[in-house]
């Protein structure tokens, strides 16, 4: 059980963990995402995943014949890709494995590719016909039959269609929001906070045995500056005539939090040594500003597995070892009173400075020391989500774990870029140093839960975000969440209508669905699985967003040309599985992203 920590020196210890690791009332009920995918036997992959795979493997062993009648010279056969093409006369899939091969086997690549073919088992795993195409490409045409497999699968599995075991169990941390224990979390937070838990729920979805972190930065210059800022709120509310510190945290937080601390216990501190006095401070306010950033986030679905405190690594001695680490392996020397550590080496421009010329370590120093500690816990895999402003600090924390002789790639480290946000038109200016933006809090309760954690995901991290309150909103086809969420809300509303007549896959003729729209959202429903799989891969939690809203406007066009209820009673009976198999994929994936799948609209 991780120890909470905070205070000056390391004098002031918080037992705050108990608190903050337990299931608290405020949790919601239906936020056990990750736990379940963890824990219960799901398939490998759906139905279109694993005639890609056996496609792969047919292609493999084409061109391992090819190579064995001598038609084809090579070593090894190469990574090739077999994906999607982006025009549909061009199949179902299409592969590159031909131009890979190319240079190896010295021939053209169509002529590869022709080769390849001859060899390939046309007929087989839904297969009908195979094309060479353009420079080389291999194209693949499925016997439309293959989508009637989709539906019983998805009705099967349930609540665990799209998930796989794909990671294997592989340990994965994911660190996000970490935000600074001195005020209230704020738009960037949320943006932190929505992309890291919806990509943890992807990979637990995906098989991984994933852990959510944050990491509390009570240690270091920061906490100094909190607690003269409280301080200084504390005495004047007190009547004292103190002026506020230049480089204070001057948000109204801060004096309500004091204020909080007079009405339980007056002036008790007015007299006290002024270090002890601030101790004191530090300690109330960091536990009630870890209370309210648990209960926001929890409110906002999110739920952490450990909350770390930095604290813990210099009262441990965490610090002190990876320094004699470092030192041991000669990546340390002395200049000017300050340890540095050659950075250098490992492709920065300049070292870096580990521990100040004062004694005092750096914050890159227990930088190194927690992820150190990451590894040592036994992760195989660590991800962060950090700021755009942390962009610098990506290659030296690298550097120091190869210094350490940890693989840095064990390490990814996602960027988020700026939140904007715009009220009636207009950009709304915010600024944390004066005190004034708009919290997670206030952005809950303004635009609510649902569209917050969509708008957020809707980006890939890596792009700036414009969040429209506004459009966010708004109840209308045009908010990308609440049209999603009509989408589903829709199709119970057909399920009511038919109360308990809604049929089994495996007892209707699903051959009657012919109509392209039919068609086209069948083909959506069965690309979900692969959507998980390439999101957990890739580290794109927004791609399930798009995926989402791609199902729904599918969806909202087959309700609008095919009539479900209608009086063909073996086509209504096929159309309400596959309404009934868009609901289950619809409130699975809204499940991954946090978002709830109402009934109701």
């Amino acid at each position: 059980m991780w120890q909470v920590k905070a205070g000056i020196s390391g004098t002031v210890v918080i037992n705050f963990a108990k608190k903050l690791l337990h299931k608290s009332p405020f949790v919601p009920d239906n936020r056990k995402v990750s736990k379940k995918f963890a824990t219960e036997k799901v398939l490998v992959m759906g139905v279109l995943e694993r005639i890609k795979s056996r496609i792969c493997q047919d292609l493999r062993e084409a061109a391992q014949e090819a190579k064995s009648q001598g038609k084809i010279e090579y070593d090894e056969l190469p990574s090739f890709v077999l994906e999607v093409p982006r025009e549909k006369v061009h199949g179902d899939f299409a592969t590159n494995l031909a131009m890979i091969l190319a240079k190896k086997a010295g021939q053209p690549p169509r002529k590869i590719a022709e080769t390849i073919v001859q060899f390939f088992p046309v007929g087989k795993n839904w297969v009908r016909k195979v094309e060479v195409a353009g420079p080389g490409f291999i194209n693949f045409f499925l016997e439309p039959s293959w989508l009637y497999q989709v539906l019983p699968e998805v009705e099967e599995e349930g609540e665990n269609y799209g998930c796989s075991q794909i990671g294997k169990g592989k340990k994965v941390q994911v660190e996000f929001v970490s935000a600074n224990p001195t005020g209230l979390l704020h738009m960037g937070n949320a943006r932190g906070a929505a992309l890291g838990d919806t990509l943890a729920n992807i990979l637990a979805a995906a098989g991984y045995d994933v852990t959510r972190e944050f990491y509390v930065n009570d240690a270091g210059n920061q906490i100094e500056v909190f607690g003269r800022s409280l301080e200084a709120r504390y005495l004047q509310l007190l009547g004292q005539d103190v002026p506020f510190p230049e480089d204070g945290y001057p948000g109204e937080d801060l004096v309500e939090c004091m204020r909080n601390l007079i009405n339980e216990v007056g002036d008790k501190y007015l007299k006290v040594d002024p270090q002890l006095r601030r101790e004191h401070l530090i300690r109330y306010a960091l536990k009630e500003k870890l209370q309210q950033m648990e209960k926001d986030l929890a409110d906002f679905g999110v739920i952490y597995d450990v909350w770390f405190s930095e604290q813990s690594l210099h009262d441990s001695g965490a610090i002190e070892e990876v320094l004699k680490e470092l030192k041991e392996k000669g990546y340390l020397y002395e200049k000017d009173g300050a340890l540095w550590f050659r950075a250098s080496l490992f492709g920065e421009e300049k070292d870096e400075v580990l521990v100040r010329s004062n004694g005092v370590p750096t914050y890159f120093a227990a930088d190194i020391a927690y992820h150190k500690n990451k590894f040592d816990r036994g992760f195989d895999q660590v991800i962060n989500i950090w700021g755009a402003d942390h962009h610098g600090h990506v290659s030296r924390l690298k550097g120091a774990l190869k210094a350490l002789g940890y693989d840095p790639n064990r390490l990814q480290i996602i960027i988020m870029q700026l939140v904007r946000l715009f009220r009636g038109g207009e950009l709304v200016r915010m600024s944390k140093r004066s005190g004034e933006y708009i919290t997670l809090r206030d952005l809950v309760e303004e635009v609510g839960r649902d569209a917050a954690r969509f708008f957020f995901v809707m980006r890939s991290a890596d792009s700036h975000l414009d969040f429209d309150m506004d459009l966010a909103k708004k109840q209308s086809e045009e908010n990308p969440v609440y049209y999603v969420q009509y989408a589903h809300a829709r199709i119970c509303s057909i399920l009511r209508q038919v109360k308990g007549e809604l049929p089994r896959a495996g007892e209707v003729p699903l051959e009657a669905l012919q109509e392209p729209a039919e068609l086209e959202l069948i083909r959506k429903i069965a690309d979900y699985p692969g959507e998980v799989i390439f999101a957990a891969t890739h580290l794109e939690p927004h791609r399930l967003a798009h995926y989402a809203y791609e199902l729904a406007t599918l969806f909202h066009g087959f309700y609008t040309t095919c009539r479900v209820l209608t009086d063909d009673p073996d086509l209504r009976r096929a159309r309400l599985v596959l309404v009934n198999a868009t609901r289950i994929t619809l409130r699975n994936v809204l499940s991954l992203l946090g978002v709830s799948a109402p009934e109701r609209m």
